[in-house]
């Protein structure tokens, strides 16, 4: 399916992670379990309002009652702090990378808002940004026990691995993206990068080991053009493997937000990219609402101040609280 004026999304041309640093191993698997519920908030592009979804998503949980912790896991370019008045402090993800600290828990400042939490990104020290896999990997194990009720994770932009590896390590995966060509695109480059990501994480035998590599290499090999018929050749190879495959990767189902939405039009992009996701991947991408243009929004930013917190009746911060309530339903 293609939408008015953006480019389908398609398996052909570089793949996202060419590249990146070599760090093929395997994406950590997200566990549903009691206690915290991870949130990864990503969508490939910068500039999209990931940063101010994540932090007004933590303020209307913790206004609910719960307890939060928003961690800006953009490691090479934290902002996270800005979005919710909060001053740069120097207890960072940067002490826990050096193992200067062993918790999460002691990086984390309280803000202005009872009930939530913060654990600023690192960037000061060099290296920061492109932790090694075991670093990676023990920040991530700490992050799903942790003490809160939600922790939330800002992502950075990108499909780097590791970004693919925080948002696929999430109990639930939020995207946003902006109504325009670009933003579209990314998203499905996103998508499809995350998609695969997972399938690397799933699959073990070697015939379908190569065939994932003939597709995530974006090749002519028109058996294996969309996900859809990859699928149906990993069932002919292996049917119990694929019917496996097959079930897992219906798991993977992220939420879709529409940010700065204009017009009628706008408005059902969410729903369009939705549906041709699910017709191309075969995931259940959910498109759970949008957000109006608002000019409060970036007289809320100059303040230093989150939307919902400035302008808590605005419709704006209606809209945000009826996507909340959405992604909690489902």
């Amino acid at each position: 399916m293609m939408l008015k004026g953006v480019p389908a999304p398609r398996l052909g041309g570089e793949p996202p992670w060419s590249r990146e640093r070599p760090d093929a191993r395997p994406a950590p698997t997200a566990h549903i379990r009691p206690g915290a519920r991870i949130w990864a908030i990503g969508g490939g592009k910068g500039g999209v309002g990931k940063s101010l979804l994540t932090a007004n998503v933590g303020i209307t949980l913790a206004q609910m009652g719960s307890r939060v912790c928003v961690i800006d896991a953009d490691l090479g370019g934290a902002n996270l702090h800005t979005c919710l008045g909060v001053a740069q402090t120097d207890v960072t993800l940067d002490h826990f990378v050096s193992r200067r600290s062993e918790t999460l828990e002691e990086l984390a400042v309280p803000t202005s808002v009872p009930n939530l939490s913060l654990i600023s990104g690192a960037g000061h020290m060099l290296g920061a940004a492109n932790p090694k896999y075991q670093t990676k990997m023990r920040l991530i194990r700490k992050i799903r026990s942790m003490d809160f009720d939600h922790v939330l994770l800002d992502l950075g932009a990108g499909t780097g691995f590791d970004t693919l590896d925080f948002f696929l390590s999430g109990d639930l995966g939020v995207l946003i993206c902006l109504p325009e060509p670009t933003s579209i695109d990314n998203l499905y480059r996103f998508v499809k990068a995350a998609f695969f990501r997972r399938l690397q994480e799933l699959e073990q035998t070697h015939q379908v080991r190569e065939l994932l590599g003939v597709a995530m290499a974006g090749t002519t090999d028109a058996t294996v053009q969309s996900p859809r018929a990859l699928f149906e050749r990993i069932k002919r190879l292996e049917p119990e493997r694929g019917a496996q495959l097959h079930e897992a990767m219906r798991q993977f189902a992220p939420r879709l937000v529409v940010n700065q939405v204009r017009n009628g039009a706008d408005a059902g992009i969410g729903q369009q990219v939705a549906l041709a996701a699910r017709n191309y991947f075969g995931c259940d991408v959910q498109s759970v609402g949008y957000l109006q243009y608002d000019d409060s929004v970036w007289r809320a930013v100059r303040k230093r101040r989150a939307f919902l917190l400035e302008y808590p009746v605005s419709t704006i911060a209606g809209a945000l609280r009826s996507i909340v309530s959405k992604i909690l339903a489902t």
